[in-house]
């Protein structure tokens, strides 16, 4: 079913809708209307009701705020796919008009777990949202302004009047026009106010982590390895399985669409990975560049295999030969032999690509979004986010009916193993059968030890499914939080593997990996180390830097005292090295033996001995500090600071050069 809405004031043009993130349309391509000589409403705008919670600003806004503005009005949900689709057109037009232009997110939450603030607020930092974000939790905005489907976009003019709205994708195309417009005309009048509106970004509160929002994990039991999608850093991490010791990093910390060598290429949002048989390529879903790269992992190279860094302009995506084929949202890929399956979720379809051949297309799922099965061409699917094989069965995570379903590859159809049958709005938490388990937005599945286990992501649960059976059971998982030991907690896990008889999951808002023993559900957390050694390569350091006070020391033998104080509540991190560098300008100092060095549970202030020569110069001490909380003893926060102190070494002066540092409390724990 295609849902339109009609333009509400001037703007009086019927659009075509695309896919909501969970109503079931089809997906057409919108376009854009006659441009009329002025877009400017006449009916008032609604105010927003009073008692919201507001998310990146200080306090509630109210329309007489945003008096002056061009304004936008985004109603979304957070699992929805086509609601980040559009996050990069709402982005270029906040660019292009940002004195202008004000984009305010209605959250109006599908799922349960969609409508708490706190879950929001995550999602708000992962996604990179930058505009104030008001949380419809019950609806109120969405009725008032009687949208019907996400994402929904309405404009309102800077004299606070109702100028249209639109469903679907394609935002950009149809509001530029309109922004453009209003501009130049209110502008003309003097009606435009350019005062920034004042932003308080949730990002800033919350503090670094070794990860950031992993999505998915592949572990390597043969290899030893652990490969991890660290999605928000927009990059691959290769980490000792054992130990959680990194041994390498393909990608950099900001997003972009790069080819290359480890330090060049260039992800944007990765998420499932797949290794090859050798162990020596690892495939990625790089799911913000709608394409599919290879990690070679021997060569430290990294290429495209198929996408072309934009999302398909046609709906479905067309098949073709890789790798200039557009695609939509890849989520995942698995490899099957020479077959690599690619979970679609932005065209709610499952595709192969034929390593030898080059040919790419669909296996399962028409595009139509939905839970119908049968034949896999015809089969309608709900954003797949989650692979895993088992002979000819191809399971998968479909999200957004909150399943787990199949697909035979030998017989060409999809069956539902366990979940929601009926439609797209059915979902909870519950054991059970088939159709009578409950699951809330799953988006990691694995094949192992017999069993199919899932990432029950918005229910922060683990669960086990018998495939025979079709049995879903509750593996792990007791509340959303953090917690290890016989009782664990997640916060939205995304991606799960199977090797060697344990489960890995990636705990995405927990910023952690855990390892769950699938016979008894007691988790404990890995924890990652040695990013230092890979940050800012090449493109600059990548770390507080301070400046201390010039300080005179004496010529010879001397101390480098190094002082770290953590905040109230907080220690160092014992179960991951703390690492200090040191870098000598103007050849005045000369670090000795062990001032170099790792240790764990350092307790400050620590010493290292120096030579100094005469002369003028600085010496900088590279620090990093892996420290938690008490009450999350595994978690890793990590703070990377570089200190450095000018020193003149004369006669009369000190023999010891103290290098001070107080990390700040974060004002967001885990």
């Amino acid at each position: 079913m295609t849902r339109r809405i009609a333009l509400l004031a001037a703007l009086a043009v019927l659009l075509a809708a695309c896919s909501g993130g969970g109503d079931g349309a089809d997906t057409t391509v919108a376009t854009t209307p006659a441009r009329p000589a002025s877009y400017a409403g006449t009916e008032p705008a609604h105010e927003f009701p009073a008692g919201l919670d507001w998310l990146n600003t200080a306090g509630p806004l109210t329309l007489a705020d945003l008096r002056g503005k061009v304004v936008l009005l985004d109603f979304w949900t957070y699992g929805c796919i086509n609601c980040i689709h559009i996050i990069g057109d709402l982005q270029r037009l906040e660019q292009e008009y940002a004195d202008e232009l004000a984009v305010i997110g209605v959250h109006s939450a599908k799922f349960d777990n969609e409508g708490e603030t706190d879950n929001i607020r995550e999602i708000v930092q992962r996604y990179g949202l930058e505009h104030p974000v008001v949380n419809d939790r019950d609806f109120e905005v969405w009725t008032t302004w009687g949208a019907r489907a996400w994402p929904t976009v309405v404009a309102i003019d800077p004299a606070g009047n109702i100028v249209g709205g639109y469903s679907g994708e394609g935002v950009y195309a149809v509001f530029q026009p309109v922004v453009d417009s209003l501009v130049a005309e209110f502008d003309a009048r003097g009606e435009i106010d350019r005062t920034p509106i004042a932003i308080d970004l949730e990002r800033d509160t919350a503090p670094s982590s070794v990860l950031s929002y992993p999505g998915k994990v592949e572990a390597d039991a043969e290899g030893g390895r652990l490969f991890v999608a660290d999605t928000n850093h927009h990059r691959i991490l290769v980490a000792d399985l054992a130990t959680g010791e990194i041994l390498d990093v393909a990608g950099g910390d900001d997003p972009g669409y790069e080819d290359g060598s480890f330090e060049a290429a260039r992800f944007d949002q990765p998420q499932g990975m797949a290794l090859s048989g050798d162990g020596s390529t690892l495939y990625v879903a790089d799911t913000g560049n709608h394409a599919v790269r290879a990690v070679h992992l021997d060569r430290r190279v990294v290429e495209t295999v198929l996408g072309t860094g934009y999302q398909a302009a046609s709906y479905p995506p067309n098949p073709g030969t890789a790798p200039s084929v557009e695609i939509a949202s890849p989520w995942d890929v698995l490899l099957d032999g020479g077959m690599l399956y690619i979970a679609m979720a932005g065209s709610h379809q499952i595709w192969q690509l034929d390593l030898a051949s080059g040919l790419a297309g669909p296996t399962a799922g028409s595009g139509r979004e939905g839970v119908g099965n049968g034949p896999s061409a015809g089969a309608s699917l709900a954003q797949p986010s989650g692979l895993a094989l088992d002979g000819p069965m191809l399971y998968f995570a479909d999200s957004e009916s909150s399943s787990i379903r199949v697909a035979d590859v030998a017989a060409d159809e999809t069956l539902l193993v366990a979940g929601a049958s009926s439609d797209l709005f059915t979902f909870g938490d519950a054991d059970g059968v088939g159709a009578e388990a409950r699951f809330q937005h799953p988006l990691g599945v694995a094949f192992g030890g017999g069993m199919v286990w899932v990432a029950d992501t918005y229910n922060d649960k683990i669960k086990r499914i018998d495939p025979v059976t079709r049995q879903a059971v509750t593996l792990s998982g007791y509340g959303r939080g953090w917690a290890d030991g016989d009782l664990p907690r997640f916060y939205e896990p995304g991606g799960i593997d199977y090797a060697g008889g344990l489960l890995y999951v990636a705990d995405t808002n927990n910023h952690a990996i855990r390892v769950v023993d699938p016979d008894t559900g007691a988790a404990r957390t890995l924890v990652l180390y040695g990013i230092e050694r890979f940050a800012g390569r090449g493109d600059g350091y990548r770390g507080v830097e301070v400046a201390l006070d010039p300080v005179t020391v004496a010529p010879g033998d001397g101390t480098l005292v190094v002082d770290v104080t953590l905040p109230d509540g907080y220690k160092v991190n014992d179960l991951a090295p703390y690492s200090m560098e040191w870098i000598v300008d103007g050849g005045i100092a000369t670090p000795g033996p062990g001032a170099e060095r790792e240790i764990v549970a350092p307790e400050f202030p620590l010493t290292a001995p120096v030579e100094f020569t005469a002369g003028s110069g600085a010496v900088t001490a590279d620090l990093t500090v892996y420290y938690c909380t008490a009450d999350a003893e595994s978690l890793c926060l990590i703070e990377r600071v570089r200190v450095t102190v000018p020193i003149e070494v004369a006669a009369g002066g000190a023999q010891e050069v103290r290098f001070t540092y107080s990390i700040e409390p974060p004002e967001v724990g885990f």
